[in-house]
Protein backbone atom coordinates (compact mmCIF):
# COMPACT_ATOMS: atom_id res chain seq x y z
CA UNK A 1 0.00 0.00 0.00
CA UNK A 2 2.85 2.51 1.26
CA UNK A 3 4.54 1.50 -1.91
CA UNK A 4 1.96 2.08 -4.43
CA UNK A 5 0.58 5.67 -2.91
CA UNK A 6 4.64 6.50 -3.60
CA UNK A 7 4.62 5.51 -6.96
CA UNK A 8 1.56 7.42 -7.29
CA UNK A 9 2.60 10.82 -5.59
CA UNK A 10 6.29 10.29 -7.61
CA UNK A 11 3.96 10.25 -10.95
CA UNK A 12 1.99 13.28 -9.83
CA UNK A 13 4.50 15.10 -8.27
CA UNK A 14 6.18 15.12 -11.69
CA UNK A 15 3.21 16.70 -13.24
CA UNK A 16 2.76 19.14 -10.71
CA UNK A 17 6.40 20.35 -10.73
CA UNK A 18 7.13 19.42 -14.62
CA UNK A 19 7.09 21.21 -17.91
CA UNK A 20 3.56 22.05 -17.89
CA UNK A 21 3.29 24.05 -14.56
CA UNK A 22 6.61 25.62 -15.10
CA UNK A 23 5.23 27.14 -18.29
CA UNK A 24 2.26 27.66 -16.49
CA UNK A 25 3.67 29.75 -13.99
CA UNK A 26 6.18 31.52 -15.67
CA UNK A 27 3.46 32.35 -18.38
CA UNK A 28 1.48 34.10 -15.99
CA UNK A 29 4.22 36.19 -14.77
CA UNK A 30 4.94 37.12 -18.18
CA UNK A 31 1.65 38.37 -19.04
CA UNK A 32 1.22 39.74 -16.27
CA UNK A 33 4.41 41.53 -16.74
CA UNK A 34 3.00 42.64 -19.98
CA UNK A 35 -0.40 43.83 -18.67
CA UNK A 36 0.98 45.77 -15.87
CA UNK A 37 3.53 47.62 -17.83
CA UNK A 38 6.35 45.86 -16.18
CA UNK A 39 5.20 47.48 -12.74
CA UNK A 40 7.69 45.51 -11.15
CA UNK A 41 10.38 47.05 -13.11
CA UNK A 42 8.93 50.87 -13.95
CA UNK A 43 8.36 50.42 -10.07
CA UNK A 44 10.90 49.12 -8.00
CA UNK A 45 12.25 52.21 -6.71
CA UNK A 46 8.50 53.29 -5.43
CA UNK A 47 8.59 49.48 -3.92
CA UNK A 48 11.78 50.05 -2.04
CA UNK A 49 11.12 53.46 -0.96
CA UNK A 50 7.49 51.69 0.05
CA UNK A 51 9.02 49.26 2.31
CA UNK A 52 12.23 51.01 3.42
CA UNK A 53 10.62 54.21 4.25
CA UNK A 54 8.00 52.88 5.84
CA UNK A 55 9.30 50.22 8.23
CA UNK A 56 7.43 51.33 11.56
CA UNK A 57 5.45 53.26 10.28
CA UNK A 58 0.92 52.15 10.45
CA UNK A 59 -1.11 52.99 7.16
CA UNK A 60 -4.33 53.80 8.44
CA UNK A 61 -6.16 50.79 6.83
CA UNK A 62 -8.16 47.81 7.73
CA UNK A 63 -5.67 45.35 8.67
CA UNK A 64 -3.47 43.14 11.96
CA UNK A 65 -0.25 44.19 11.36
CA UNK A 66 1.77 46.79 9.76
CA UNK A 67 2.92 46.43 6.27
CA UNK A 68 6.04 45.49 7.06
CA UNK A 69 5.64 43.03 9.42
CA UNK A 70 3.62 41.47 6.92
CA UNK A 71 6.04 41.25 4.15
CA UNK A 72 8.64 40.02 6.56
CA UNK A 73 6.29 37.02 8.22
CA UNK A 74 5.89 36.34 4.11
CA UNK A 75 9.55 36.24 4.42
CA UNK A 76 9.94 34.01 6.98
CA UNK A 77 7.83 31.61 5.29
CA UNK A 78 9.20 32.28 1.75
CA UNK A 79 13.21 31.93 2.81
CA UNK A 80 14.13 29.07 4.15
CA UNK A 81 16.26 25.70 3.67
CA UNK A 82 15.11 26.32 0.14
CA UNK A 83 17.34 29.39 -0.38
CA UNK A 84 20.80 26.96 0.94
CA UNK A 85 19.73 23.23 -0.13
CA UNK A 86 17.46 24.48 -2.86
CA UNK A 87 19.62 26.95 -4.80
CA UNK A 88 22.98 24.30 -5.43
CA UNK A 89 20.48 21.59 -6.00
CA UNK A 90 19.45 23.34 -8.73
CA UNK A 91 23.56 24.29 -9.75
CA UNK A 92 24.09 20.70 -9.63
CA UNK A 93 21.24 19.36 -11.58
CA UNK A 94 21.15 22.37 -14.31
CA UNK A 95 25.11 23.54 -13.94
CA UNK A 96 25.91 27.36 -13.73
CA UNK A 97 23.18 28.50 -16.04
CA UNK A 98 20.67 27.52 -13.60
CA UNK A 99 20.93 30.50 -11.76
CA UNK A 100 20.36 32.68 -15.15
CA UNK A 101 17.06 30.93 -15.33
CA UNK A 102 16.21 31.20 -11.60
CA UNK A 103 17.11 34.82 -11.77
CA UNK A 104 13.98 34.99 -14.88
CA UNK A 105 11.31 33.52 -12.85
CA UNK A 106 12.37 35.64 -10.02
CA UNK A 107 12.18 38.86 -12.42
CA UNK A 108 8.70 37.42 -13.73
CA UNK A 109 7.99 36.33 -10.17
CA UNK A 110 8.06 39.68 -9.39
CA UNK A 111 4.68 40.91 -10.91
CA UNK A 112 2.70 37.22 -10.06
CA UNK A 113 3.31 38.54 -6.29
CA UNK A 114 2.06 41.61 -6.86
CA UNK A 115 -0.72 40.98 -8.67
CA UNK A 116 -1.86 38.02 -6.45
CA UNK A 117 -1.71 40.45 -3.08
CA UNK A 118 -3.20 43.24 -4.56
CA UNK A 119 -6.70 40.85 -5.65
CA UNK A 120 -5.90 39.07 -2.51
CA UNK A 121 -6.37 42.34 -0.22
CA UNK A 122 -9.65 43.18 -2.26
CA UNK A 123 -11.61 40.54 -1.22
CA UNK A 124 -9.94 39.82 2.14
CA UNK A 125 -12.72 39.77 5.08
CA UNK A 126 -12.54 39.61 9.50
CA UNK A 127 -13.44 36.34 9.82
CA UNK A 128 -15.65 36.12 13.47
CA UNK A 129 -12.96 36.76 16.22
CA UNK A 130 -12.23 39.76 14.15
CA UNK A 131 -8.63 39.16 12.77
CA UNK A 132 -8.69 39.77 8.87
CA UNK A 133 -8.68 37.11 6.49
CA UNK A 134 -8.01 36.95 2.94
CA UNK A 135 -5.99 34.44 0.50
CA UNK A 136 -7.24 32.51 -2.80
CA UNK A 137 -9.99 30.79 -1.12
CA UNK A 138 -11.64 34.32 -0.84
CA UNK A 139 -11.09 35.51 -4.22
CA UNK A 140 -12.34 32.61 -5.91
CA UNK A 141 -15.35 32.56 -3.12
CA UNK A 142 -16.46 36.18 -3.45
CA UNK A 143 -14.83 36.95 -6.87
CA UNK A 144 -15.61 34.20 -8.88
CA UNK A 145 -18.45 32.68 -7.25
CA UNK A 146 -16.44 29.55 -6.30
CA UNK A 147 -16.85 28.43 -3.03
CA UNK A 148 -16.14 25.09 -3.47
CA UNK A 149 -13.12 25.70 -5.25
CA UNK A 150 -11.65 27.98 -2.78
CA UNK A 151 -12.23 25.03 0.15
CA UNK A 152 -10.00 23.11 -2.15
CA UNK A 153 -7.27 25.12 -2.22
CA UNK A 154 -7.72 26.04 1.99
CA UNK A 155 -7.47 22.63 2.48
CA UNK A 156 -4.45 21.67 0.04
CA UNK A 157 -2.84 24.87 2.08
CA UNK A 158 -3.88 23.40 5.48
CA UNK A 159 -2.30 19.83 5.10
CA UNK A 160 0.63 20.85 2.77
CA UNK A 161 1.77 23.23 5.30
CA UNK A 162 2.67 20.50 8.37
CA UNK A 163 4.37 19.07 5.62
CA UNK A 164 6.46 21.92 3.63
CA UNK A 165 6.37 24.41 6.78
CA UNK A 166 6.94 22.41 9.69
CA UNK A 167 7.75 18.60 9.88
CA UNK A 168 10.53 19.17 6.78
CA UNK A 169 11.79 22.64 8.85
CA UNK A 170 12.05 20.93 12.10
CA UNK A 171 13.86 18.31 10.60
CA UNK A 172 16.34 20.33 9.33
CA UNK A 173 17.51 22.40 12.23
CA UNK A 174 17.48 18.37 14.44
CA UNK A 175 19.50 17.38 11.53
CA UNK A 176 22.03 20.25 11.18
CA UNK A 177 22.38 20.14 15.30
CA UNK A 178 22.67 16.39 15.51
CA UNK A 179 25.90 16.82 12.67
CA UNK A 180 27.66 19.86 14.31
CA UNK A 181 26.83 20.07 18.05
CA UNK A 182 25.80 16.50 18.52
CA UNK A 183 22.26 17.64 20.35
CA UNK A 184 19.91 14.54 20.17
CA UNK A 185 17.06 14.96 17.91
CA UNK A 186 14.24 14.70 21.23
CA UNK A 187 16.01 17.57 22.48
CA UNK A 188 16.02 19.63 19.57
CA UNK A 189 12.24 18.54 18.80
CA UNK A 190 10.77 20.47 22.57
CA UNK A 191 13.40 23.24 22.13
CA UNK A 192 11.29 23.97 18.87
CA UNK A 193 8.34 23.25 20.34
CA UNK A 194 8.23 25.52 22.92
CA UNK A 195 10.23 28.33 20.96
CA UNK A 196 7.42 27.82 17.85
CA UNK A 197 4.39 27.84 20.93
CA UNK A 198 6.18 31.08 22.76
CA UNK A 199 5.32 32.75 19.31
CA UNK A 200 2.81 31.13 17.43
CA UNK A 201 -0.16 30.72 20.04
CA UNK A 202 -0.39 34.20 20.34
CA UNK A 203 -1.98 34.36 16.66
CA UNK A 204 -0.81 36.70 13.92
CA UNK A 205 0.30 39.82 15.77
CA UNK A 206 2.90 37.73 17.92
CA UNK A 207 4.19 36.21 14.78
CA UNK A 208 4.70 39.81 13.22
CA UNK A 209 6.16 40.95 16.52
CA UNK A 210 8.63 38.19 16.09
CA UNK A 211 9.64 37.87 11.97
CA UNK A 212 10.28 41.87 11.58
CA UNK A 213 13.26 41.20 13.65
CA UNK A 214 13.90 38.23 12.71
CA UNK A 215 14.06 38.03 9.19
CA UNK A 216 16.34 41.08 8.67
CA UNK A 217 18.98 39.85 11.17
CA UNK A 218 18.95 36.55 9.67
CA UNK A 219 18.73 38.03 5.75
CA UNK A 220 21.79 40.41 7.02
CA UNK A 221 23.50 37.45 8.95
CA UNK A 222 23.90 34.98 5.67
CA UNK A 223 24.05 38.04 3.09
CA UNK A 224 27.24 39.13 4.90
CA UNK A 225 28.94 35.72 5.23
CA UNK A 226 28.05 35.23 1.47
CA UNK A 227 29.74 38.62 0.72
CA UNK A 228 32.71 38.18 2.53
CA UNK A 229 33.41 34.60 0.51
CA UNK A 230 32.80 36.79 -2.46
CA UNK A 231 35.28 39.60 -1.16
CA UNK A 232 37.55 36.78 -0.39
CA UNK A 233 37.55 35.68 -3.70
CA UNK A 234 36.75 38.68 -6.04
CA UNK A 235 39.05 37.21 -8.48
CA UNK A 236 36.69 34.42 -9.45
CA UNK A 237 33.76 36.73 -10.17
CA UNK A 238 33.93 37.19 -13.59
CA UNK A 239 34.34 33.28 -14.65
CA UNK A 240 31.37 32.78 -12.04
CA UNK A 241 28.90 35.65 -14.10
CA UNK A 242 30.93 33.48 -17.20
CA UNK A 243 29.65 29.92 -16.42
CA UNK A 244 25.81 31.31 -15.17
CA UNK A 245 25.68 32.78 -18.62
CA UNK A 246 27.37 30.82 -21.16
CA UNK A 247 25.68 27.67 -19.37
CA UNK A 248 22.35 29.35 -19.60
CA UNK A 249 22.05 29.22 -23.34
CA UNK A 250 24.66 25.87 -24.14
CA UNK A 251 24.17 23.93 -21.06
CA UNK A 252 27.78 22.74 -19.09
CA UNK A 253 29.93 19.64 -19.79
CA UNK A 254 31.00 17.19 -17.12
CA UNK A 255 33.45 18.34 -15.20
CA UNK A 256 34.67 15.93 -12.31
CA UNK A 257 31.98 14.78 -10.10
CA UNK A 258 29.51 16.77 -11.89
CA UNK A 259 26.80 14.96 -14.36
CA UNK A 260 26.42 17.42 -16.67
CA UNK A 261 23.90 18.93 -18.00
CA UNK A 262 21.83 20.12 -21.23
CA UNK A 263 20.64 23.66 -22.09
CA UNK A 264 16.86 22.41 -21.24
CA UNK A 265 18.16 21.07 -17.59
CA UNK A 266 19.79 24.32 -16.58
CA UNK A 267 16.35 25.70 -17.82
CA UNK A 268 14.15 23.53 -15.94
CA UNK A 269 15.79 23.15 -12.90
CA UNK A 270 16.78 26.83 -12.14
CA UNK A 271 12.98 27.86 -12.94
CA UNK A 272 11.53 24.93 -10.70
CA UNK A 273 13.75 25.80 -8.10
CA UNK A 274 13.22 29.64 -8.20
CA UNK A 275 9.17 29.21 -8.45
CA UNK A 276 9.92 26.50 -5.29
CA UNK A 277 11.93 29.41 -3.01
CA UNK A 278 10.32 32.53 -4.01
CA UNK A 279 6.41 30.63 -3.87
CA UNK A 280 4.99 33.00 -6.91
CA UNK A 281 1.73 31.70 -8.17
CA UNK A 282 1.27 29.29 -5.24
CA UNK A 283 -0.94 31.80 -3.46
CA UNK A 284 1.01 31.50 0.09
CA UNK A 285 2.41 34.85 0.64
CA UNK A 286 -1.32 36.73 0.15
CA UNK A 287 -2.62 35.04 3.12
CA UNK A 288 -0.43 37.24 5.42
CA UNK A 289 -0.18 40.07 3.50
CA UNK A 290 -3.92 40.33 3.64
CA UNK A 291 -3.74 40.75 7.34
CA UNK A 292 -1.71 44.12 6.66
CA UNK A 293 -2.78 47.76 7.96
CA UNK A 294 -2.65 49.46 4.97
CA UNK A 295 -5.08 51.97 2.68
CA UNK A 296 -4.98 50.21 -0.82
CA UNK A 297 -4.34 46.82 -2.14
CA UNK A 298 -1.40 48.25 -4.59
CA UNK A 299 0.58 49.46 -1.65
CA UNK A 300 0.54 46.30 -0.04
CA UNK A 301 1.58 44.80 -4.07
CA UNK A 302 4.23 46.88 -3.61
CA UNK A 303 5.83 44.70 -0.34
CA UNK A 304 5.28 41.44 -2.82
CA UNK A 305 7.85 42.86 -4.92
CA UNK A 306 10.36 43.38 -2.70
CA UNK A 307 9.90 40.10 -1.19
CA UNK A 308 10.42 38.22 -4.51
CA UNK A 309 13.47 40.51 -5.12
CA UNK A 310 15.15 40.24 -1.69
CA UNK A 311 14.38 36.43 -1.37
CA UNK A 312 15.16 34.97 -5.13
CA UNK A 313 17.60 38.25 -6.65
CA UNK A 314 19.10 38.95 -3.10
CA UNK A 315 19.39 35.36 -0.78
CA UNK A 316 19.38 32.87 -3.59
CA UNK A 317 22.07 34.92 -5.85
CA UNK A 318 24.02 35.01 -2.60
CA UNK A 319 24.60 31.03 -1.95
CA UNK A 320 24.89 30.56 -6.23
CA UNK A 321 27.55 32.46 -6.39
CA UNK A 322 29.58 31.31 -3.37
CA UNK A 323 29.09 28.04 -4.86
CA UNK A 324 30.65 28.70 -8.04
CA UNK A 325 33.50 31.27 -7.25
CA UNK A 326 35.03 28.63 -4.58
CA UNK A 327 34.72 25.93 -7.37
CA UNK A 328 32.46 23.54 -5.09
CA UNK A 329 29.88 23.13 -7.65
CA UNK A 330 31.67 20.38 -9.23
CA UNK A 331 32.87 18.23 -6.17
CA UNK A 332 29.73 16.09 -6.74
CA UNK A 333 27.92 16.89 -3.93
CA UNK A 334 24.31 18.52 -3.66
CA UNK A 335 21.53 19.91 -1.85
CA UNK A 336 22.56 21.63 1.75
CA UNK A 337 26.14 19.98 1.77
CA UNK A 338 27.19 21.41 -1.31
CA UNK A 339 26.44 24.71 0.11
CA UNK A 340 28.27 24.07 3.40
CA UNK A 341 31.04 22.75 1.36
CA UNK A 342 31.06 25.89 -0.42
CA UNK A 343 31.06 28.16 2.45
CA UNK A 344 33.55 25.84 4.48
CA UNK A 345 36.23 26.30 1.63
CA UNK A 346 35.37 30.00 1.08
CA UNK A 347 35.82 31.34 4.60
CA UNK A 348 38.49 30.95 7.06
CA UNK A 349 38.73 28.35 10.15
CA UNK A 350 34.86 27.63 10.98
CA UNK A 351 33.03 30.40 9.81
CA UNK A 352 31.85 28.91 6.71
CA UNK A 353 30.17 26.51 8.66
CA UNK A 354 28.62 28.80 11.22
CA UNK A 355 27.14 30.89 8.36
CA UNK A 356 25.25 27.97 6.62
CA UNK A 357 24.52 26.31 9.80
CA UNK A 358 23.09 29.85 11.72
CA UNK A 359 21.45 30.16 8.14
CA UNK A 360 19.99 26.87 8.19
CA UNK A 361 18.54 27.02 11.58
CA UNK A 362 17.26 30.58 11.17
CA UNK A 363 15.35 30.47 7.88
CA UNK A 364 13.59 26.92 8.99
CA UNK A 365 12.79 28.43 12.23
CA UNK A 366 11.54 31.45 10.47
CA UNK A 367 9.52 29.25 7.96
CA UNK A 368 7.70 27.41 11.09
CA UNK A 369 6.48 30.54 12.13
CA UNK A 370 4.87 32.12 9.30
CA UNK A 371 3.61 28.46 7.34
CA UNK A 372 1.56 28.33 10.93
CA UNK A 373 -0.14 31.17 9.30
CA UNK A 374 -0.84 29.84 5.97
CA UNK A 375 -2.10 26.60 7.39
CA UNK A 376 -4.36 28.32 10.08
CA UNK A 377 -5.96 30.44 7.68
CA UNK A 378 -6.64 27.68 5.75
CA UNK A 379 -8.42 25.31 8.46
CA UNK A 380 -10.25 28.89 9.83
CA UNK A 381 -11.72 29.30 5.96
CA UNK A 382 -13.04 25.83 6.03
CA UNK A 383 -14.21 24.94 9.88
CA UNK A 384 -14.45 29.04 11.12
CA UNK A 385 -12.23 31.04 13.46
CA UNK A 386 -12.64 28.32 16.76
CA UNK A 387 -10.39 25.97 14.87
CA UNK A 388 -7.60 28.64 14.95
CA UNK A 389 -6.17 27.63 18.37
CA UNK A 390 -6.50 23.30 17.88
CA UNK A 391 -4.79 23.94 14.81
CA UNK A 392 -1.94 25.85 16.54
CA UNK A 393 -2.12 22.96 19.15
CA UNK A 394 -1.75 20.62 16.43
CA UNK A 395 1.13 22.45 14.81
CA UNK A 396 3.17 22.30 17.67
CA UNK A 397 3.06 18.31 18.21
CA UNK A 398 3.96 18.15 14.49
CA UNK A 399 7.34 20.29 14.74
CA UNK A 400 8.18 17.41 17.23
CA UNK A 401 7.10 14.42 15.18
CA UNK A 402 9.48 16.33 12.33
CA UNK A 403 12.42 16.90 14.43
CA UNK A 404 12.32 12.91 15.49
CA UNK A 405 10.86 11.50 12.54
CA UNK A 406 12.01 10.46 8.70
CA UNK A 407 10.42 12.45 6.39
CA UNK A 408 10.78 11.21 3.08
CA UNK A 409 7.74 10.58 2.00
CA UNK A 410 6.10 13.36 4.27
CA UNK A 411 8.19 15.40 2.06
CA UNK A 412 7.35 14.49 -1.12
CA UNK A 413 4.08 14.48 -1.08
CA UNK A 414 3.84 17.84 0.87
CA UNK A 415 6.04 19.39 -2.11
CA UNK A 416 3.53 18.18 -4.53
CA UNK A 417 0.30 19.32 -2.09
CA UNK A 418 2.47 22.56 -2.27
CA UNK A 419 2.36 22.39 -6.28
CA UNK A 420 -1.11 21.47 -6.47
CA UNK A 421 -1.80 25.09 -4.17
CA UNK A 422 -1.07 26.78 -7.44
CA UNK A 423 -4.20 25.76 -10.10
CA UNK A 424 -6.46 26.79 -7.89
CA UNK A 425 -4.66 30.03 -6.68
CA UNK A 426 -3.79 30.81 -10.57
CA UNK A 427 -7.49 29.91 -12.04
CA UNK A 428 -8.45 33.10 -9.11
CA UNK A 429 -5.78 35.26 -10.24
CA UNK A 430 -5.95 35.19 -14.24
CA UNK A 431 -9.79 35.59 -13.64
CA UNK A 432 -9.17 39.31 -11.88
CA UNK A 433 -6.59 40.32 -14.23
CA UNK A 434 -9.61 43.41 -15.09
CA UNK A 435 -9.70 44.00 -11.11
CA UNK A 436 -6.09 44.63 -10.89
CA UNK A 437 -5.51 46.60 -14.02
CA UNK A 438 -8.42 49.16 -12.94
CA UNK A 439 -6.80 48.77 -8.84
CA UNK A 440 -3.29 49.66 -10.03
CA UNK A 441 -4.74 52.92 -12.55
CA UNK A 442 -6.63 54.05 -8.99
CA UNK A 443 -3.65 53.86 -7.04
CA UNK A 444 -0.79 55.20 -9.30
CA UNK A 445 -3.12 58.26 -10.55
CA UNK A 446 -3.43 59.02 -6.82
CA UNK A 447 0.18 58.90 -6.41
CA UNK A 448 -0.18 61.54 -9.17
CA UNK A 449 1.90 58.60 -11.42
CA UNK A 450 1.60 57.96 -14.72
CA UNK A 451 1.24 54.49 -16.33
Amino acid sequence: MLEALTRLNATLNSLVWGWPMILLLVGTGMLLTILTGAVQFRRLGFALREVLGRIMWRSGGRGEVRPFQAVATALASTVGVGNIAGVATAIFLGGPGAVFWLWISGLFGMATKYAEIVVALHYREPDASGTMRGGAMYVLKKGLGLPWLGSVFALLTALAAFGIGNMVQANSVADALKTTLHVPTWMTGIGLVVLTALVILGGIRSIARVTQWLVPFMAVFYVLGALVVLALHLEQLPRAFGLIFEGAFSGTAAVGGFAGSTLMMALRYGIARGLFSNEAGLGSAPMVHATADTDHPVRQGMYGVFEVFVDTLVICTATALVILVTETWSSGATGAALSARAFETGLPGTFGDMVVTGGLLLFAFSTLLGWSYYGETGIVYLLGAKAAMPYRLAWLAFVYLGATGSLHMVWDIADTLNGLMAIPNLIGLLASIPLLLRLQREFFARQGLRQ
